[in-house]
């Protein structure tokens, strides 16, 4: 498989450590949280594998050409606004939560609006880069951070002051019946290869996925969920946990390294988490402009032979992300959070169904 495909995997995996992704499962802990994390994985790899499988019948073409040539304009049309607003969406959960995360630990005096417009300057500049540049952004970044933050994570899990005996308590509770928001949200960090609805333009060969390649995958989506959900337990207690805004920001203060530069984790895992939740809204925004686009185009719309449509989208983008973060509060964050994650699943299964449908067009 295509290297790119596993950074746009494992990046929305990593990202998802920080969002609203733990207080869900934390929230549900008593309620089959464990076991809606193991059918997570199952469910999630299923997606994936028709998810590959269906644009490797179409190298270098995105969905937004595909549902144009083999379906209605009626069709197509709303399907890709959805899409549109979906992904939209989808990057306003990372963008909302390091919000409230600088506001809240970092610069507790700057106002929001100010530290929401400082993060928006960076990711429209990138937005609008080539799809080339998108993906050698996400790999160099990439590949310098997430060693540091697989570090943090060991020594979370090499840390004294790690109680397993909490972990011990929340496995007790391993044979509950699942939950369904917690399983909408564990499924949700496997979600990553949806972004190949664009990003296939770029991928102009067959691409090989199969076992090794899920193996892989399911691996580093069971090692990403189990240290979501059992780490903070392990450092804050399981009766409680769920009252803690940020579990992994109180998780990360309790850890030290003093023999480090900066002896507060905290302050490391936030920068380097930044980084991380940088490229994942620059590749979920960029696949959203690259819908729009899809969608409206003014031929017209030109300055000095540069088409001035895509800064159309931009600040609608700008206009929704601020409008969003000084609307909601960190309680619905989460509340509305778990609504989007709820539809998802069943969202994605009716894509399927879109899938199949064109691949039988397709041949006909």
């Amino acid at each position: 498989m295509n290297r790119y495909f596993y950074y746009f995997t494992f990046v929305n995996m990593i990202t998802n450590i920080i969002t609203t992704v733990p207080m869900i499962l934390l929230g549900a802990r008593m309620k089959g949280a464990i076991f809606s994390i193991l059918l997570a994985i199952v469910a999630g790899l299923f997606i994936m594998y028709f998810f590959v499988n269906f644009f490797n019948d179409f190298p270098g073409e995105g969905l937004p050409e595909l549902l144009k040539r083999y379906l209605s304009k009626w069709i197509s049309t709303p399907l890709l606004i959805y899409l549109a607003f979906t992904w939209l969406v989808g990057g306003l959960i990372p963008f909302i939560t390091y919000t409230f995360l600088i506001k809240r630990f970092l610069t507790p005096e700057m106002p929001l609006p100010l530290i929401a417009t400082s993060f928006l300057l960076f990711i429209s500049f990138g937005v609008l880069m080539k799809p080339t540049s998108v993906l050698y952004t996400i790999e160099i970044v990439f590949l310098l951070v997430t060693p540091l933050i697989l570090l943090l994570l060991l020594k979370a899990y090499g840390s004294k002051d790690l109680e397993w005996d909490f972990v011990r308590e929340s496995i007790m509770y391993i044979w509950h019946m699942p939950n369904y928001a917690a399983f909408s949200a564990a499924i949700y960090i496997f979600l990553g290869s949806a972004n190949l609805i664009i990003f296939n333009r770029l991928f102009t060969n067959k691409q090989t996925f199969a076992g090794k390649q899920l193996l892989i995958i399911g691996l580093a989506g069971f090692f990403i969920l189990i240290t979501t959900y059992f780490i903070p337990i392990g450092y804050n207690g399981f009766e409680h946990i769920d009252e803690i805004v940020y579990p992994w920001n109180m998780t990360s203060d309790s850890l030290r390294m003093p023999y480090g530069i900066v002896e507060r984790v905290l302050y490391m895992f936030l920068l380097f988490f930044l980084a991380i939740t940088f490229l994942s809204m620059l590749m979920i925004w960029h696949v959203t402009i690259e819908v729009f686009k899809s969608i409206i185009w003014f031929e017209r719309f030109k300055w000095k032979g540069h088409n001035l449509t895509p800064f159309l989208f931009i600040l609608f983008l700008w206009a929704v992300s601020l409008k969003v973060v000084t609307y909601l509060n960190e309680y619905e964050l989460v509340k509305m959070t778990s609504y989007f994650f709820n539809g998802l699943p069943i969202s994605f299964l009716m894509m399927l169904l879109v899938f199949k449908w064109i691949k039988r067009r397709a041949l006909s």
